[in-house]
């Protein structure tokens, strides 16, 4: 972890990450290298148990009194799922990886591709709604 986060120049304020790192080892990382004020938002697993940290303590205690979608919604971690949600659009109509070989070329095909879903979107996002 400590290498991922070495070759970030920019300031953080919020880290939404998949549930796979939770644990103090990645949230003490985090604090270390963005500080105090570091936004840590993952997921904890349905057996954690409050302890390891304030944070994490205050997720777990959100997801139990309201449940896990409405820790989402206020957490902002359902922003993630969109953000899933795009690239594997993107994945499914562009394809997985391009197909140009030269980096030049590799950045105008990706803003192409890029400028085509984003017009694909705004035409019309479906909306779900849970049914039971």
């Amino acid at each position: 972890m400590p290498e991922l986060i070495a070759v970030i120049e920019n300031p953080v304020a919020r880290v939404l990450a998949d549930g796979a790192y939770d644990g103090a080892g990645v949230s003490n990382c985090l604090t270390e290298a963005f500080g105090t004020d570091v936004e840590i938002t993952i997921p904890p697993p349905r057996t954690a148990v409050l302890g390891l940290s304030d944070g994490r303590d205050a997720h777990i205690k959100h997801i139990a009194e309201h449940g896990r979608m409405a820790w989402q919604a206020a957490t902002g971690y359902d922003d993630r799922a969109l953000v899933e949600a795009q690239i594997g659009h993107r994945k499914f109509v562009i394809g997985p990886e391009l197909n140009a070989r030269e980096m030049n070329r590799q950045i105008t095909e990706n803003q192409i591709a890029t400028k085509s879903l984003n017009r694909m979107t705004r035409l019309g996002r479906a909306v779900f709604k849970r049914a039971a």
